[in-house]
């Protein structure tokens, strides 16, 4: 059982013991820390709630919704909805805030409190900082019985997202309604099934959907890998469609299936958008410093210039707008379009790949065939208590000296034609080893040597040689 509290947020499993889970004790006091917060910056007093369809969500949307409302904070709650419907939704209706109950790729068992600005953004890092504080001082005051805020249910608001997904310029419903797709989905017992069909219906799509009861039972583990998707791979083949399609619970994240049952690499949902994109407005793009070296090289074709991150959605848009960057995301199948909204949006992916697919004319195998064929492995450690990790991956870093090494976010190791990446999760307690070359068989020895590295420094060992 775990309770992690972070800039990023609240994650936790429920149950348990408060203080060392997520409680509802904990939820109340996470809730009125950021609601608190929101008061003293001044920010409207009115914040949009949404959850995907996690066995936990409606208890944790009641607690949230009342502790809002005892801070004197009116609640607009879009029940069962996703996390770019929400990020839409925030400035849409003019609230000073989102909250969205979900704990994304984590098993059900797992629910969390992610916190987004007026803009429909996740809160920065300062704001993330000064809610932690407050979280610790437990100085909050709550409203009069006079003072009390309103709550308001309000459907439609997925359909309102599609509508402005379809009203892209870079969207092409004609072209896409002409190539009659079949398409399989795979929403993991979520709120993708609400959502995904619900698109693909609106551009001419046959759509056969696996695991559709939005009831949290997940089918399988929801984090939409590889190994996680065999279903969905076996009804592509056997049902003859042009495309599979998984999203994660929350339906930020988007993983591709060809029409022969191959994965498409979710590292590549991003490398097949901004493709797309910058044919025709040629620009810079951005992902993190854990995603493909495909995107620099597409990037650096049409012209453009790439740039990295660190780890984190709210890194990566801020290098966005730094940048002005035409597409950018995360090589976990996270696609951002500032098109749109600066938010990771698996339903504006999905529009733009099938626009990007039907005017090629191509197959999903064809299209993976135009881009650089890296491979990837992501692999982790739990990560030991009581170890100083910034103490390990310095040790790693004079061991790696010659190499070409970034540590904005853990270390990136850069070689020459691969490259390896260890950081902290923010979302578990665990240590991420991603490592990218060109055959699988270099890119697992890569981990490997990582990992026996790590062992040696983890066992007590003061230096490496």
């Amino acid at each position: 059982m775990s309770l992690i509290k972070s800039i990023s947020g609240f994650r936790g499993t429920i149950g348990g013991v408060a203080g060392s889970n997520l409680t509802p004790q904990d939820i109340v006091e996470c809730t009125a820390a950021f609601g608190y917060l929101l008061q003293q910056q001044g920010a409207t007093p009115k914040v949009v709630i949404g959850r995907d369809a996690r066995i936990s969500g409606q208890m944790v949307s009641q607690l949230v919704s009342a502790t809002l409302n005892g801070l004197g904070i009116d609640v607009i709650d879009l029940g069962l909805s996703t996390t770019p419907t929400v990020e839409v939704a925030v400035p849409g209706l003019g609230a000073g805030a989102g909250i969205i109950i979900t704990a994304s790729h984590n098993p059900k068992e797992w629910n969390a409190l992610k916190f987004l600005n007026s803009k429909g953004e996740y809160i920065a890092k300062s704001d993330g900082e000064r809610l932690l504080e407050l979280l610790s001082e437990g100085a909050i005051r709550y409203a009069d019985v006079m003072d009390l805020g309103t709550y308001e249910m309000q459907d439609g608001w997925i359909d309102k997202h599609i509508d402005l997904i379809l009203g892209m310029d870079t969207v092409d419903a004609e072209v896409i309604r002409k190539r009659s797709f079949k398409v399989v989905v795979d929403p993991v017992n979520s709120t993708g099934a609400l959502a995904v069909p619900a698109l693909l219906e609106r551009l001419g799509c046959e759509t056969i959907v696996i695991n559709e009861t939005p009831n949290g039972e997940f089918a399988h583990n929801p984090e939409p890998l590889p190994h996680h998707l065999k279903d969905l791979s076996n009804k592509v083949r056997e049902t003859g469609a042009d495309l599979g399609i998984s999203v994660d619970p929350d339906v930020d994240r988007l993983a591709l299936v060809s029409e022969d049952g191959e994965m498409f690499g979710e590292e590549y949902t991003l490398v097949a958008v901004a493709d797309y994109l910058l044919q025709r407005t040629p620009g810079n793009t951005v992902s993190n410093l854990s995603s493909t070296r495909a995107l620099r090289d597409v990037t650096e074709r049409y012209g453009g210039t790439y740039y990295a991150s660190a780890v984190g959605e709210v890194n990566v848009v801020e290098k966005m707008k730094e940048v002005d960057a035409v597409i950018g995301g995360e090589g976990n199948g996270g696609i951002i379009f500032p098109g749109l909204h600066y938010g990771r949006d698996a339903l504006v992916g999905i529009a733009l790949i099938l626009t990007h697919l039907a005017k090629t004319g191509k197959s999903m195998s064809e299209l993976r065939a135009d881009y650089p064929d890296y491979q990837m492995v992501k692999d982790k450690i739990e990560s030991p208590e009581g170890i100083d990790l910034d103490v390990i991956l310095d040790q790693m870093h004079q061991k790696y000296h010659t190499e070409d090494c970034n540590t904005v976010d853990g270390l990136k190791i850069d070689f020459p034609d691969s490259w390896v990446h260890l950081r902290r999760s923010n979302t578990e307690p665990i240590i991420r080893i991603y490592a990218e070359a060109p055959t699988m068989e270099r890119a697992k020895e890569l981990v490997l040597r990582i990992k026996t590295d790590l062992d040696l420094v983890l066992s007590g060992a003061t230096a490496i040689s």
